[in-house]
């Protein structure tokens, strides 16, 4: 994937990323170098993020080491597993919408993920951290090596075997993805960051988020810009395309850095 930084960035209100391998590692905090170019962007932009986490891993990796006057907190705007959900700061950060998937919904999703397993061949490591399965009951994710694996291993060996994982098994994950999504029809299915699989309501992907964008923020698709690491058939960020909205394709946080600090000198 070439890295390539589009023209007219001043025209650009509101930037968009995702944040799992676009402004931060894999389940670890954004870097110091990204925290100060991220509060220098919202001097100037209106910034929305949207990802497959949920919202207490939006506040590990972007918030707890934010370090930007409260008042630009008002620019920052957070869509949390896959825009099922939607955050903004007013004294404090406040729920706008949440859409939870019901019970009987999120029971036939896990039961769907098992029968993929099976009819792909799929083999569990001999070693996972936390559950592999989470009901986040806006929206059920897999992850391969579990949900914990950074958090118990640390930044640098946690990341590195979910690298690895993902070097070896993205067309097996792409395979399972395609799978469970024939298994349920009625749902989205999005193939996430480096180990993880994401299902959620029908019609709610990072298109629907950056329409909600667009509705709640009063700024038209036209005036944005969508950043992410899977803009690729199949990728979790490749829902945002539909909408026409200008996309950069990175191909990780170095490149994330490089266009913002672009994006600031543009003005």
């Amino acid at each position: 994937m070439k890295f390539s930084i589009p023209k007219a960035l001043d025209r650009k209100e509101l930037i968009v990323f995702d944040l799992d391998g676009t402004l931060a590692k894999t389940k670890s905090a954004m870097d110091a170098e990204m925290n100060a170019l991220f509060a220098r962007l919202l001097v100037i932009r209106k910034v929305a993020v949207i990802g497959g986490g949920k919202y207490s891993l939006f506040r590990t990796q972007l918030l707890r080491s934010l370090r930007c006057p409260r008042r630009l907190l008002r620019r920052l705007f957070l869509f949390p597993t896959t825009s099922t959900s939607f955050y903004r700061y007013k004294s404090g950060w406040k729920n706008v919408y949440r859409h939870e998937l019901s019970s009987r919904t999120r029971e036939k999703i896990k039961l769907a993920f098992k029968d993929v397993f099976v009819a792909a061949g799929y083999v569990y490591p001999k070693k996972t951290y936390g559950r592999v399965i989470e009901d986040r009951r806006t929206q059920v994710t897999f992850s391969a090596l579990g949900q914990n694996i950074v958090a118990v291993l640390g930044e640098k060996k946690g990341v590195a075997l979910k690298e690895k994982w993902k070097r070896e098994n993205t067309a097996l994950k792409l395979k399972m993805a395609k799978l469970l999504a024939k298994r349920l029809p009625g749902l989205e299915v999005h193939a996430a960051g480096y180990t993880s699989i994401d299902v959620t309501a029908k019609g709610i992907d990072k298109a629907y988020g950056l329409r909600q964008i667009e509705k709640h923020l009063h700024v038209p698709i036209k005036k944005m810009l969508f950043v992410g690491d899977a803009i690729f058939p199949g990728g979790n960020d490749y829902a945002a395309k539909r909408t026409g909205v200008t996309c950069v394709a990175v191909r990780g946080p170095e490149d994330t850095k490089k266009l913002i600090r672009r994006i600031i000198s543009a003005g």
